[in-house]
């Protein structure tokens, strides 16, 4: 079969264009497959189905919810749309205050007191009949009753026997039904009497709570002295007394000091309560098309309780078409929103895509955020500027410091617009939310100190306060109100991110664990000298710590070339070797001359010790609670290579053992002698081992020349990427040739020539 050929003037042929789409189709239709095929997915789609039903359900609470505050500018106009039979709380309320009004006052009789008034009038015959001259009787008898010889005279005259006649306690006891009935107050209870309510009225009740109803007109006050002997006079008079008779029991009455009647609040409460359930709601109707309130107008408390009524109705009783299209593109919304993110997860976010449990956390991150804005903005609507845009804000920090500012801008974006979805806010609130989203991003590259997470929170205070100022001189009408209210949304719209930069702050620490991220601010803790397991590496093995400090250098300035996280790899340089510390002395940079313990030692035994070092150091990570991330360079720094020395060591004493001429059953097994591994899996680890095997080569070179440190260094790498060292990294071979590149300048410059001095004079040099 002849070829086809490639080209046909400079154009590729139809078929071949065909073959390659195909080609394509397949791969992708390859990738597709693995990817619904992979465990994971399953498992992710499930957590996305969850989170879509969540956000659903909140988005369709929220939108229920008023969202509005009393007293504050309205955006828009709003309309009844179903047409509602409400209560006119206004006008009932009015009517109860006016029920409560009119009730009578309640007083209660002071029996006591009247009975001491009538008991001493009642006596006073007995007590003048005692005495033969006015001085003879009781002074305060005297002064009570005013008395004169000629009223002594006249009341001596009611008298049979030493006691008071039958008539004259007659006209007494009628005297006190008469007080009952003709309440006398004091000042203060007088004036509340005669001044306050609308009532007519009061209501008079004694100790049988028999009522008794007079006209307040008719209550005396005790201290008007000319007032109280003129109703003194009546009520003397229709008691039957005459003549001087009269004139001492109204002398009595009107030197009264003592009210007759004391009011009762508790009784009046509850009369005027009762009065005011007795009031029949008043009812308004409100028709279809009806205003609730206009753009431009500020709310009044009887319009948020329309709209939220009409709110409630509309979603009881409108039809069920309308209902089920509201509810289905709240829906929809969320369900767009989950797909989006879906999607960035699957081909932007590895990290998360295969691994359930961050999932999980994404999942709930948005979630919790979402259904915090949405309770917060419907509880407490006038500080929607900082509860509608702060939890998105957190979310974007979270999610910078968790993961990378590219999934923070994806993550943040997409649930500022599903919380604006759900709070019904415009595309100006949106803006806002991003303007805040990128202040954070820019500003949260790396976070090596506390400032670091101050000026973010007051970058992005600033961004959000005048994002929110400029959106609202674009949208609100433009009404007296509105200025101060927006100078009043800016400065919550800036607390709310301040408050979320000082509690990312706060939670920090709980935040890595979460993610399992190790901020720069944690690492620059861990590179302190002080920390205990680099002290204790210090102090028993010298050696192997600095060792230790020299590959964080050399891996700090490689890490640097290629872009990767410098500060990562050298705190992680710092701690791989830490497991040697429990057998320092087996360990060439350790011994000080003398005999080598390998040499007591089989190839195989030696061969325990030197891997031991790697489970050693991670027992020592775990127990000193070294995160996670920094335990990688522990367990991935030989990865699986070939523990070379002791290889060749055991090879030799085989062949010596067999004679020089060994099966294969006899030599030992290259797979016994590597490392157990694993192999690097971030471009921090993996420039870790190139820089750990190359500084101790480098160690050992008698003459290390900068030529033959550049030609160590490639061979090494070389080494480890055909032993497939590089293979679980994203490690490219631009990479690890700038790695190189940078590893061999650093080497050259730390064993560089140095200037030969000379000696005294006659002193041979060697």
């Amino acid at each position: 079969m002849a070829k086809e050929p490639a080209q046909n003037g400079g154009r590729t042929t139809p078929r071949r264009t065909r073959a390659r789409r195909a080609e394509t189709g397949e791969v992708v239709r390859g990738r597709v497959l693995d990817l619904l095929a992979a465990p994971s997915t399953s498992v992710g789609l499930g957590i996305a189905l969850i989170f879509a039903l969540v956000a659903a359900l909140v988005t369709n609470w929220a939108w229920r919810q008023p969202l509005v505050a009393v007293g504050r500018v309205m955006n828009e106009t709003r309309l009844v749309r179903v047409q509602l039979t409400l209560e006119d709380r206004a006008q009932t309320l009015q009517a109860k205050e006016a029920a409560r009004s009119s009730t009578p006052r309640v007083y209660q009789v002071d029996l006591a007191a009247i009975e001491a008034l009538v008991t001493s009038i009642e006596t006073l015959p007995k007590v003048a009949s005692s005495a033969a001259t006015l001085d003879e009787v009781e002074k305060t008898y005297r002064e009570q009753f005013g008395l004169t010889p000629e009223i002594l005279a006249a009341v001596k005259g009611e008298v049979i026997d030493g006691e008071p006649t039958s008539a004259w306690k007659t006209k007494a006891r009628a005297l006190q039904r008469l007080l009952e009935r003709r309440p006398m107050l004091d000042r203060q209870t007088w004036q509340r009497a005669v001044q306050e309510g609308a009532h007519t009225t009061i209501r008079l009740r004694d100790a049988d709570r028999t009522v008794a109803e007079v006209f307040r007109g008719e209550v005396v006050n005790i201290e008007d002295r000319e007032s109280l002997r003129g109703v003194a006079e009546i009520l003397a008079r229709d008691a039957g007394f005459t003549g001087l008779q009269r004139q001492a029991a109204v002398n009595r009455i009107a030197g009264l000091t003592r009210p007759t009647h004391l009011y009762d609040a508790a009784e009046t409460a509850q009369d005027q309560n009762e009065a005011a359930a007795m009031v029949e709601p008043s009812v308004k109707i409100s028709p279809v098309g009806q205003v609730i309130f206009q753009r431009g107008d500020v709310l009044t408390q009887g319009q948020s309780d329309l709209f939220a009524a009409e709110l409630e109705a509309f979603a009881s009783r409108a039809e069920g078409w309308k209902r089920l299209l509201r509810t289905m593109g709240l829906s929809a919304s969320a369900i767009t929103v989950t797909l989006a993110l879906v999607g960035y997860v699957a081909i932007f976010c590895p990290r998360i895509r295969v691994n359930a449990s961050r999932m999980t956390g994404i999942a709930v991150l948005l979630s919790v955020p979402l259904a915090l804005a949405c309770v917060v903005t419907a509880t407490s609507p006038a500080i929607a500027a900082a509860s509608a845009t702060a939890p998105t804000l957190l979310v974007a920090i979270l999610v910078t410091i968790g993961y990378d500012r590219r999934s923070a801008l994806a993550f943040g974006l997409l649930h500022g617009l599903l919380v604006c979805v759900a709070l019904r806010q415009s595309v100006g609130t949106l803006a806002v939310m991003i303007t805040g989203i990128a202040c954070i991003v820019w500003t949260l590259k790396e976070i090596r100190d506390r400032n670091t997470l101050f000026r973010m929170s007051v970058f992005t205070a600033a961004g959000v306060g005048g994002a929110t100022g400029i959106v609202s001189l674009i949208e609100r009408p433009m009404v007296d109100a509105v200025v101060s209210e927006v100078i009043v949304d800016c400065a919550i719209a800036g607390g709310g991110a301040l408050l979320t930069g000082g509690l990312t702050l706060f939670v920090l620490p709980a935040i890595e664990r979460a993610f399992n991220v190790t901020t720069g601010l944690t690492l620059i803790e861990l590179r302190d000298p002080k920390q205990p397991l680099l002290k204790e590496l210090q102090q028993r093995a010298p050696g192997t710590y600095n060792h230790s400090l020299t590959v964080a250098s050399i891996a700090e300035a490689a890490a640097e070339a290629i872009g990767a996280d410098s500060l990562l790899t050298y705190v992680g340089a710092l701690y791989h070797d830490v497991g040697k510390m429990n057998k320092p002395e087996y360990f060439v940079e350790n011994q000080a001359g003398g005999p080598n313990r390998h040499d007591k030692l089989s190839p195989a035994m030696s061969l325990l010790v030197v891997v031991g070092h790697v489970k050693d150091g991670m027992e020592l990570a775990r127990e000193y609670r070294i995160p996670r991330s920094l335990q990688h360079f522990i367990e991935s720094h030989h990865g699986t290579t070939l523990v070379e020395y002791f290889f060749h060591r055991a090879k030799q004493q085989a062949l010596a053992a067999a004679g020089g001429d060994a099966d294969e059953a006899q030599m030992p097994n290259e797979f016994e002698y590597r490392y157990p591994g694993p192999r690097p899996r971030t471009r921090e680890a993996a420039i870790l081992m190139v820089c750990d095997a190359t500084e101790s080569a480098a160690r050992a070179m008698s003459d290390p020349t900068p030529g033959k440190l550049d030609t160590l260094v490639r061979t090494i790498a070389e080494k480890r990427l055909a032993d497939g060292q590089f293979d679980d990294c994203e490690l490219t071979l631009k990479d690890l040739h700038a790695i190189v590149e940078s590893i061999s300048r650093t080497l050259a410059g730390m064993y560089h020539a140095r200037v030969a001095y000379p000696g005294p004079p006659g002193e041979k040099r060697a």
